[in-house]
């Protein structure tokens, strides 16, 4: 009942109290300068104001630059939901897991999922990923040219199920899992924004589309019925869930109780969304990282020195991660300038109230852009430039932006596997420097940038590091 309850939403016209975003034009809004240039798009917005309304195509909203004003939304979820254009087409994938339900199901669903996140579970999932990481990358060959983005994609996919599933998938299944949770993501911005009757149209891009949503529950639903069957811990991430009791809210009796377990469909649904989600995160992360790195041969020098340092000829393990000071401020700034899926966020307001001073009618869609508050210069000195040295523990001492870095989000909804990303996305890098130096191409454009934030049409050179001999 609380799952239709919730869908029971209006959208409504945003306040006319707040401030028409100049440019507009009559009919279409803001539709032609946000697609011909969202991000350019975006980052004009805060110059005309903290909030201000957009129109674009289907989407009407108050936009929010102000990262205040943003905290204020992550604090209270209760009147700011989850909902929206792209809430709604990511529910065709994730039904209502843990990223995409809406407030009335997300304490109980976050109660459930914590465990999988405890700190104790984190060193069988550094092992699982770090293995990940040296199986994919052993196969590379000096000179050789890769397709960046695909190959870390493949590579955090890979390292996501082993984390998340263990032995439970046979290579024939990752393979296939793989296969069709890239053509879902490849998909899902393209789906989100083309007319509901283009998607169902049965072009060749809809029918992989829904061939490959099909693909992954049935693996997925597949997997979790044998786990069922023997549901002992093996240290992997669908134990945790499959073990998992609800406590109940102490504050609410009536929400959840003592014995209740998450369903099949529930289990279901928070597999796809750490597996999808969680690996095209930290794929977007790394593939800017090894570009970033390959633009600035001081910094990539610092991060050879760390990396040859700390791990003396050593495969990289958790234990190396306090001592990998370069490489976490590397992955740190590059989800400051291209955080994933930072593009845009929205919101649904579920009750009137009042933002920055604006009354706030229930059923506005309330839209916010990590990027675009990243890249202000009020909050980043030289905000475009790639500058890992500004997350130096001095330097935040003296300057901290807590409020202005929304990478993962904040408040009860923020992302529960941020630091499970971060670890990945650190332990992954430092083993790939460990080996490799990573070039651009002569000759070759900067990336585009996906609607998700990821590079597209990146491909980058493989020179193989003379590094300490390998220890065992």
């Amino acid at each position: 009942m609380r799952n239709v309850l919730a869908r029971k939403r209006t959208t409504a016209d945003p306040s006319e109290t707040v401030p028409v975003a100049p440019g507009g034009l009559p009919v279409v809004g803001h539709a032609v300068k946000a697609l011909r240039d969202p991000r350019g798009f975006l980052r004009s917005l805060p110059a005309d104001g903290d909030m201000m309304r957009v129109n674009v195509g289907p989407l009407k909203a108050v936009m929010v630059c102000d990262p205040e004003l943003i905290s204020q939304i992550y604090l209270n979820d209760r009147t700011y939901d989850k909902g929206g254009l792209l809430f709604d087409k990511a529910r065709e994938v994730f039904g209502d897991g843990l990223v995409t339900c809406p407030h009335a199901m997300h304490r109980r669903e976050r109660r459930l999922v914590q465990p999988a996140f405890h700190r104790s579970r984190l060193p069988g999932y550094a092992r699982a990923m770090t293995e990940g990481t040296i199986l994919r990358t052993s196969p590379w060959r000096d000179g050789q040219v890769l397709d960046m983005p695909a190959e870390m994609l493949s590579l955090t996919m890979h390292n996501m199920l082993q984390a998340m599933l263990g032995g439970m998938v046979s290579p024939e299944d990752l393979r296939q899992t793989v296969g069709d949770a890239i053509e879902v993501l490849h998909a899902t911005y393209r789906q989100t924004f083309s007319p509901a009757v283009l998607n169902r149209i049965p072009t060749p891009g809809n029918r992989r589309y829904q061939r490959a949503v099909a693909g992954l529950h049935n693996t997925v639903t597949d997997i979790i019925a044998k786990a069922q069957v023997d549901p002992e811990d093996r240290g992997d991430l669908l134990s945790a869930l499959l073990t998992a009791r609800d406590p109940g809210n102490p504050d609410d009796p009536a929400d959840g109780s003592q014995s209740e377990r998450l369903s099949s469909a529930e289990l279901r649904n928070e597999v796809l969304t750490f597996l999808v989600a969680g690996s095209e995160t930290t794929a977007i992360a790394l593939s800017w990282a090894l570009y970033l790195i390959a633009c600035n041969p001081d910094i990539e020098e610092r991060l050879w020195a760390e990396t040859d340092r700390v791990l003396d000829g050593r495969p990289v393990s958790l234990d190396h991660l306090p001592d990998l000071k370069i490489a976490n401020q590397i992955i740190t700034e590059t989800l400051r300038l291209y955080p994933p899926a930072g593009m845009l966020w929205t919101r649904l307001v579920t009750a009137n109230t009042h933002l920055g001073g604006y009354e706030i009618p229930a059923g506005t869609t309330i839209a916010y852009s990590s990027y675009a508050v990243h890249r202000q210069a009020r909050y980043y000195t030289d905000p475009d430039v790639f500058n890992p040295d500004r997350w130096d523990a001095e330097m935040l001492r003296s300057a901290p932006r807590n409020k202005a870095y929304l990478p993962f989000g904040g408040g009860a909804r923020k992302c529960i596997g941020d630091q499970f990303a971060i670890a990945e996305a650190v332990l992954a890098l430092t083993e790939i420097a460990s080996r490799w130096r990573v070039e651009t191409i002569p000759g070759q454009k900067p990336p585009a940038i996906t609607p998700s934030m990821g590079p597209r049409h990146l491909k980058m050179r493989l020179s193989a590091r003379t590094a300490p001999e390998r220890k065992s």
